[in-house]
């Protein structure tokens, strides 16, 4: 009889604690320094496109294997995590995009609060998804495929914005830069946390059997993300620097502490390497 499909690399060694994430930081920067500096000195237009895709991918995919490579368990294999963040990415894109048309154009405006449910659940697309297709449903990896979700939804995003900035600067690569620091370095503090929280909370009230307490923690977390990302969305003024920089600590904090709230008290300690589940499944 065929077994549900997994999400675990029945033959990849148990890891520990690296530095992954900072290699990904660095070559990232590099590739990108490389391809701006050649686009600098030749004014080759051809290289633009990869110059948003490398600015807008650094910090998601970043902090995708920074949490990645974090001391606790988790089944999602490169593979899934891949195909999460970029079937996760068009899906939530193109679904956040058509209704966010539709509603803007039956209520002749379009709310911030609006915007941010409608992107907040279509985000939340993929992972929900990922819940029929396995029998093993860990909050941790709920938290892993749900911060590649958001950070494919990130990354098609900026790269919307800094091509728009192109054509409405006339090339103008200062304008460009502009768009893709505020909005890609920003990134791993707004998508990728909001819904790598949303996600863990939906994850664990699945693996509950959704009793009470973890579907109202789950109704909880996401009410918390769209407060978040309406509020993120209304700032203005001279004043937004610093609401942005206090929306990014408390979103980053709520990820952190659910981090290591799926840790062992072992790997808190940094006392024992990650020991992740290599089965192939249950029989």
């Amino acid at each position: 009889m065929a077994h549900p499909m997994t999400l675990t690399d029945s033959t990849a060694p148990p890891r520990r604690r690296d530095w992954n994430w900072a290699a990904v930081l660095g070559c990232g920067s590099l590739l990108w320094v490389l391809v701006y500096l050649a686009l600098r000195d030749t004014h080759d237009a051809v290289l633009i496109p990869s110059l948003i895709l490398i600015g807008a991918a650094i910090a998601p995919t970043t902090l995708i294997t920074f949490i990645a490579d974090r001391a606790f368990d988790h089944d999602a294999t490169a593979l899934s995590v891949a195909l999460t963040a970029t079937v996760g990415g068009f899906i939530g894109v193109t679904a956040a995009a058509v209704l966010e048309y539709q509603t803007g154009h039956r209520l002749q405006a379009l709310p911030m609060i609006a915007v941010a449910i409608i992107e907040e659940a279509a985000k939340l697309i993929c992972p929900a998804l990922a819940l029929r297709a396995v029998r093993k449903r860990r909050p941790s990896t709920g938290l892993i495929l749900g911060v590649a979700s958001g950070a494919g939804f990130a990354v098609l995003e900026t790269m919307g914005y800094a091509s728009v900035s192109v054509v409405q600067s006339h090339g103008n690569i200062a304008a460009l830069n502009d768009v893709l620091l505020m909005r890609g370095m920003t990134s791993p503090a707004t998508h990728v946390a909001w819904t790598g929280l949303t996600a863990a909370a939906l994850w664990a009230a699945a693996e509950r059997g959704w009793t009470r307490v973890t579907t109202t923690r789950f109704a909880a977390t996401f009410v918390l993300a769209i407060c978040l990302h309406t509020t993120w969305d209304s700032q203005t003024g001279r004043t937004s620097s610093w609401s942005y920089a206090a929306l990014a600590a408390v979103s980053v904090a709520l990820l952190a502490r659910t981090v290591r709230n799926l840790q062992s008290p072992e790997q808190r300690n940094g006392d024992c390497p990650s020991q992740r589940n290599h089965t192939g499944g249950d029989n």
